[in-house]
């Protein structure tokens, strides 16, 4: 499983917060490592204990921990920071990440910088994400979650190359810290560097043998690969150790989907949903995996069912960024049918959905800017390429400022569908290959542009790449993987 979250300047460092740190329970010495501000010994030792569950992948287990550690000081800055990132639901993360960022300036440099990280994140300020995460490290260069959070920072950004510089760096500072290790096996990965991939995972294994998440990582390296036998086997290994890890119930529904069992798979799926979900955050993991599942068969029908039983689980606790997620995939399941004004109705929704919260207005600018992927898109499908080009040359112009880099990526996806409509099949290709190509669609659209334009060979090896892409749980891949490999074996 991907340890993979959303992360988000600092005024002078006062005389008085000097002395508050310096009477705090601290990690080490200032300059070398992040302080942890407490005044409680208690709730220290108890986000210590929540904090080392967290770094190995089991958030659910870890967030108890947490939630006591501000209850015992509810001025626990860090407590309330990892709560928001191991809660359940998107509603816990904003209301945890508020109270943190409420009491920002009671805590040190280094602390304050994760929590701004973390809200740039969240607001896809991509560009002042980046910035803090890298005054973060620069302030403490000796410090291994420093520098595995800025890691972890360019993997998001499809940079793999420099996450693997930062991460290596974690691991000569402390060769025991196994979470560098997880991250670093998904970047060689992603590099198609599958020896170094294999090699790194195995470190992982040998560092924590008695946890589920590195076996869980094995699975999916030997998933990608198409080893979906071999990579069950390992999911079951992980599910021996902790038979609540809800990552591999996910995975393993992966490889027989893969393997042409869906049903077997959603029994699985059902299975966590039923008996093994601890909370609705898993409930919603496995309902939406049973999305996956039905949409690689090509029942879209039976998606949208699963989807709406996960909007409904949001719906309970009045989850808007929850809910606004789930309307903008049902529109999706829709735009794939070919029911553009029905996908139309969701998508805005979806964006109305967050306009209307109490979320912030940074939120909601990130919320108005992806809406007009959509629109565009729409546009594309209606024919009307003049206007998805007039949205995708605003949604660049607002994305730069942020410097989002998966939506400037967005912005090729518009442009190559708009060449494609314009029957533009050269520039399409040059187009959807700037776009995220970590997004099995945009393979699958690439070898339809070689196809029209006669490039036979080049349309055959795409269509493959499509449709044996081999994504985790992964909605995109289901909506292609079928035509994809009858395209392929057509040509």
């Amino acid at each position: 499983m991907k340890n993979l979250f959303s992360f988000r300047s600092l005024s002078f460092y006062s005389l008085f917060l000097l002395v508050l740190v310096s009477m705090s329970y601290s990690m080490g010495k200032i300059g070398e490592k992040i302080s942890i501000t407490t005044a409680s010994k208690e709730a220290k030792a108890e986000f210590l204990k929540g904090r080392d569950l967290f770094e190995r992948l089991r958030a659910t287990d870890a967030n108890q921990y947490f939630k006591k550690a501000h209850q015992l000081d509810e001025k626990f800055v860090l407590a309330y920071y990892y709560d928001a990132l191991s809660g359940a639901t998107a509603k816990n993360f904003f209301e945890q990440l508020d109270k943190a960022a409420a009491l920002e300036n009671d805590v040190s440099q280094g602390e304050k910088l994760m929590i701004m990280a973390a809200k740039a994140g969240a607001s896809g300020e991509t560009k002042l994400q980046e910035e803090d995460l890298k005054r973060l490290v620069d302030l403490y260069p000796k410090d291994e979650r420093a520098l595995n959070l800025l890691g972890q920072f360019y993997f998001g950004q499809q940079n793999f190359q420099t996450c693997i510089d930062y991460l290596k760096k974690a691991t000569v500072i402390s060769p025991d810290f196994s979470s560098p290790y997880n991250m670093l096996g998904y970047s060689y990965r992603n590099l198609g560097d599958f020896a170094n991939a294999e090699k790194t995972f195995k470190t992982y294994i040998k560092l924590i043998p008695d946890d589920p998440n590195p076996y869980d990582s094995y699975a999916e390296l030997l998933l990608k690969e198409g080893k979906y036998n071999e990579s069950i086997k390992q999911y079951e290994k992980a599910l021996s150790i902790d038979p609540h890890f809800v990552a591999s119930y996910l995975g393993m529904a992966s490889d027989y989907n893969y393997l042409g069992k869906n049903k077997i798979a959603r029994e699985k799926l059902n299975k966590l949903f039923n008996d093994v979900a601890r909370n609705d955050g898993e409930r919603r993991g496995a309902a939406f995996a049973i999305t996956v599942s039905y949409a690689d068969e090509g029942d879209m029908e039976n998606a949208l069912k699963e989807m709406q039983k996960q909007y409904e689980i949001a719906g309970k606790i009045n989850d808007p960024s929850a809910m606004s997620a789930d309307l903008n995939i049902i529109g999706n399941i829709y735009f794939e049918m070919g029911n553009y004004d029905k996908a139309k109705e969701k998508y805005e929704a979806s964006l109305n959905m967050i306009l209307n919260s109490n979320l912030s207005q940074n939120v909601k600018d990130n919320a108005k800017r992806f809406s007009l992927y959509n629109d565009a898109r729409i546009a594309v499908m209606k024919n009307d390429v003049e206007t998805a080009k007039k949205k995708s040359k605003e949604l660049w112009e607002e994305a730069n400022k942020t410097q989002n880099n998966f939506q400037l990526k967005l912005c090729h996806e518009i442009n190559g569908l708009a060449a494609m409509n314009e029957k533009n099949y050269k520039k399409a290709v040059s187009e959807f290959e700037r776009a995220n190509l970590q997004n099995p669609y945009i393979i699958y659209r690439i070898a339809t542009a070689y196809n029209k334009n006669g490039n036979k060979e080049a349309a055959q090896k795409h269509f493959k790449k499509a449709a044996n892409f081999n994504a985790l749980n992964n909605l995109n891949q289901a909506f292609i993987r079928l035509k994809a490999k009858e395209m392929a074996s057509e040509i």
